[in-house]
Formats: structure tokens, sequence, C-alpha cells
């Protein structure tokens, strides 16, 4: 029997003790990875950033580098991502993450480096850094985060900004001929000699969310293989900048993003073939 009150240390005159019957024990079916940190989210409600954090520090747990990893934060929404990670992390000036990257990996190459960026950040002012990062080849790996706009200074039009897609500059949606047309990251430099692996998944839904772990492991593979570059790029939403309930931006991105940006591996290295 499990006693909940102590009988001998109960005063005079209380109640008598509560006594339930032996329960089985509980199974563990989730746990923080000791990858994350306990530190409280900043991140808006209904925002797929933490379920990324979430994925990533999974995967560093799994492949046992923790000790030896180490994030490279952006400016952005994420860029506090080194709060939540427990490990090594620096700030980067933004869009140049992959540039301080390849500096951390070619004095440190024991260790493990991986840049997480947004679209405002990785494809927009950082565009050059990442694509000489990736035509030189540099062993590091990219998780680039993709919501359509400038998330942290107010919803600003992005370079992945749907056509059409209203933001605070682009009231009357994006127009193409205006605006040009949305850029496709891991597409693009997928076509370059040094990318071992390239993808797109999304946070929309469960088997989603799945597959985004999955890619994100092969993606930090490739750097423990040594074969290159890797980037995984995932949509996200964006609730408080779309103007949507969160059951709403998973929807959006269902519907929306996803057709304009079909998920799946652009490129994959032979030796990742069957992982």
């Amino acid at each position: 029997m499990i006693t909940t009150l102590d009988p001998v240390a109960a005063p005079v005159g209380a109640a008598a003790p509560v006594c339930e019957p032996d329960l089985p024990a509980m199974e563990l079916i989730y746990s923080r990875p000791d990858a994350l940190t306990a530190a409280t989210t900043h991140y808006c409600p209904g925002c797929t950033h933490g379920v990324i954090h979430r994925l990533v520090a999974e995967v560093i747990d799994e492949l046992g580098i923790r000790r030896r990893t180490i994030g490279v934060a952006p400016v952005g929404c994420a860029v506090f991502a080194y709060n939540y990670f427990n490990l090594d992390g620096v700030e980067a000036p933004h869009g140049r993450a992959p540039a301080m990257a390849t500096g951390l990996k070619r004095s440190l190459p024991d260790r493990v480096i991986f840049t997480y960026q947004g679209d405002g950040d990785l494809a927009s002012i950082g565009g050059n850094e990442i694509l000489h990062a990736a035509a030189r080849g540099e062993h590091i790996t990219v998780i680039f985060v993709n919501n359509a706009v400038y998330g942290m200074t107010g919803g600003q039009m992005a370079p992945t900004t749907l056509p059409g897609q209203v933001t605070t500059s682009s009231p009357r949606g994006r127009d193409i001929l205006l605006h040009g047309n949305p850029i496709h990251m891991p597409e693009m430099l997928a076509l370059m000699p040094g990318v071992a692996y390239a993808a797109r998944r999304s946070m929309h839904s469960v088997a989603e969310v799945k597959k985004a772990k999955k890619a994100i492991r092969l993606a930090f593979e490739t750097q423990l293989q040594g074969l290159g570059l890797a980037i995984v790029e995932i949509l996200s939403s964006c609730p408080t900048n779309w103007h949507m309930h969160a059951d709403e931006s998973l929807a959006f991105i269902r519907d929306q993003m996803v057709p304009a940006y079909p998920l799946g591996d652009f490129k994959v290295a032979p030796e990742l073939e069957g992982k």
C-alpha cells in the first residue's frame, strides 16, 4: 500500500491517513533532451521554432555529439537560440552565420558546427554567405527556417514571401513583376558540387514533423561523414505576423506554402542513401 500521510507524524485529531493501492510504474514517454535547456521560450504562441529546436536537440542527443557541437545563432526570431540549446553557441552578425560556421569548422575540425537561420537571415542579407559556403563545400549543417516573412521586425516581405501574400511592406500582396519570384534555396544549392544533402520539410502535421527530424539527422550525418555542406529548409508558422490562429497557420503551411515550396530531398549523397 502507498500511504500519503505519516500516521506517526499526524497531529491529534487529524483525519485518518489516506491509503491508495499499489500503482503500476508509470512509463516515461518524453523528457527534455539533454541538448535543450529549461529556459522559458520567447517565441509567440503557435510558432513552430520551438518544435524545430526540439528536433535538432533530439538528433544531437541521439548521435552523442552534444559536447562537441557548436551552434551559430542568427539575427531574427531565433536570435536567442543559444539560450535554448545546452551546448556551445555563438551569435553571428545578420546573415553571416555560414561565414562564422566556416571559421569555426576550419579552426576546430573535430567539432560539429550547425547554423540555425531564418529566411531573412539566410536568403536575403546572408545570400552571399550561404552561396559561397556551398560553393566551397564547407562541412557544416544548415537549418533554414522559412516562415515567409521577416518575423522579428514586424512581418515585412521576405525573399520567401508567396506571390500575392500581404505583408507590412507589400500591403497589396507580393507582385511578381515588381518584387520578383520567391527564392527556392535547397533546389538552387543542390546544383552545387559542394552540397551533399539538400532537402525541404514542414511543421504542419505530426507526420511531417517526423520526416523533418529524419532530414535533420541526415544533415548532421552528412557533416560527420565529411561529405560537404548540408541544408534542410523547414516550412514554419508565424501566426502573429500572418494574423492567424495557430491551427489556421498550420493549414496555411499545408495549403499555401507546400504547393509553392515542394517537400522532399533535392540532393542526397550516395553515402546517405538508404538511411
